[in-house]
């Protein structure tokens, strides 16, 4: 679950849906009454002295200046969307990863924006996104663009995605939290994917019993659920089993969703 004690940290870069990520946090960030920090990176340290530049000095100084707008213009974004919200800016000189990992140590969420809306595998599949979610210290959000004649959804479920690896747990416990917070219905999935079974059944002309493996594919989602409901009695809960890719299972459910979560497997 979330450090209740720690602060929304929002990585901060000029992509086109960096406004929807910032508002989606300072709104995450009034209602449970939190700081939100919003840190920017300009990759100093890699910078070389590039033709057309006098010094490398001269471009580090370029860098630090847009950074310096970028804050801004997302602090103001942050307003906008919770007047009042308590922002911090921070410019850091390091890398990415670097600048966000250290203040992700303490925070209750990392906050990052989504450059894609599909696939699953693509949103999730950055270098970047991938290295924070596997090393960063708290949950991490990964926030979609919205286009224009798209609403967010704010009164959809919250979508889990469950299954048999230990990371899942966290991810019980976070997605219930946060349905809890946002008085959210919440849709527990479990999907496996057996075609590869299936086809080296057919080969061999052995018999998959077919039935005792979605029996015990519910069991793995009852095992996962056992206990939450009864920590968060106010949470409504739908099981959904299913065969076949757990992305595209999660995908179809997403659409309609306010939140999707899922485990990172360690990775």
């Amino acid at each position: 679950m979330r450090n209740d004690t720690g602060v929304l940290v929002v990585g901060v870069d000029d992509s086109p849906g960096m406004p929807d990520t910032v508002r989606w946090a300072a709104a995450d960030a009034a209602r449970r009454h939190r700081r939100l920090r919003l840190v920017h990176a300009t990759d100093e340290l890699s910078v070389d002295h590039p033709d057309g530049w006098s010094t490398s000095e001269d471009l580090r100084a370029v860098l630090r200046m847009r950074g310096e707008r970028l804050l801004h213009a997302a602090r103001d974004a942050a307003w906008e969307a919770a007047p009042g919200v308590d922002v911090e800016v921070e410019l850091s000189h390091d890398g990415p990863a670097a600048a966000l990992l250290d203040p992700a140590r303490s925070a209750a969420l990392l906050v990052l924006g989504a450059r894609e809306l599909r696939p699953l595998g693509r949103i999730l599949g950055g270098s970047l996104s991938v290295t924070l979610a596997a090393h960063a210290g708290c949950p991490v959000a990964l926030v979609r663009p919205h286009v224009a004649e798209e609403t967010p959804p704010s009164d959809g479920p919250v979508v889990l995605g469950v299954d048999a690896s230990p990371a899942s747990e966290e991810a019980v416990a976070f997605a219930f939290d946060e349905a809890s917070w946002r008085n959210a219905a919440l849709i527990a999935v479990h999907a496996w994917d057996d075609s590869f079974l299936v086809k080296i059944f057919e080969e061999t002309r052995w018999t998959l019993d077919e039935s005792a493996i979605e029996t015990r594919e519910t069991e793995v989602l009852a095992e996962r659920l056992a206990g939450w409901q009864e920590k968060y009695p106010d949470v409504p809960v739908q099981r959904v089993i299913t065969r076949g890719r757990p992305a595209t299972a999660l995908l179809d459910l997403a659409d309609r969703a306010q939140l999707l979560v899922v485990g990172s497997r360690g990775r």
